[in-house]
């Protein structure tokens, strides 16, 4: 029972900081990547679409991306997708691509960019406290039902503080690494 409790609160811990990680690739940290339009959808005939299930996206210099659009027809849609996000980055087109030429930031900038990388760790250790408080009250649970010892209860709690302490550091190091990523000049 509460082996399923671990595994079940360990997946969903791992989710977390999964969705934590394709979160943070979407900030713009003065580098071109792709995953910088993840969030940027283009009308597609009628249809909210991820430009990158439209066009091909690559990074030829370590400031430009270029979108290249399996459809022409879509490269004026894709292009004021791009300027309605919220990038700040202005697209140019010459009638079969788009370029993206990704400017350096500003030191003020980087500083409300680290505060946004800041919010959304404690929004990931947030969920994973909630997840543990979860896993232990089905450890409880269990224990009052009479489905656990006390002794199993209480080493069912330690392993799944031990999961929050592990995923709560992961959390940790990826949104250190990220501040280091946009603080760099």
């Amino acid at each position: 029972m509460s082996d399923d409790t671990l595994k079940q609160a360990e997946m969903k811990m791992k989710k977390t900081v999964d969705l934590l990680v394709k979160d943070l690739a979407t900030l713009r940290a003065g580098r071109a990547t792709p995953a910088l339009l993840d969030k940027v959808y283009a009308d597609y005939y009628g249809t909210p679409t991820p430009i990158n299930q439209m066009a091909t996206i690559s990074v030829p210099e370590p400031r430009l991306l270029v979108i290249q659009p399996w459809d022409r027809n879509m490269l004026s849609q894709i292009e004021k997708a791009i300027l309605k996000s919220d990038l700040g980055i202005t697209p140019v087109s010459d009638g079969n691509v788009i370029r993206l030429n990704i400017p350096p930031l500003t030191q003020e900038k980087r500083k409300d960019l680290v505060k946004i990388i800041n919010k959304k760790a404690e929004e990931g250790r947030i969920a994973i406290r909630n997840l543990r408080r979860e896993a232990n009250e089905r450890v409880k649970a269990a224990e009052k039902k009479g489905e656990l010892s006390e002794d199993e209860a209480r080493r069912y709690l330690d392993e799944v503080q031990k999961l929050t302490d592990k995923y709560i550091d992961k959390i940790d190091q990826i949104a250190e690494s990220k501040e280091k990523e946009i603080m760099e000049l």
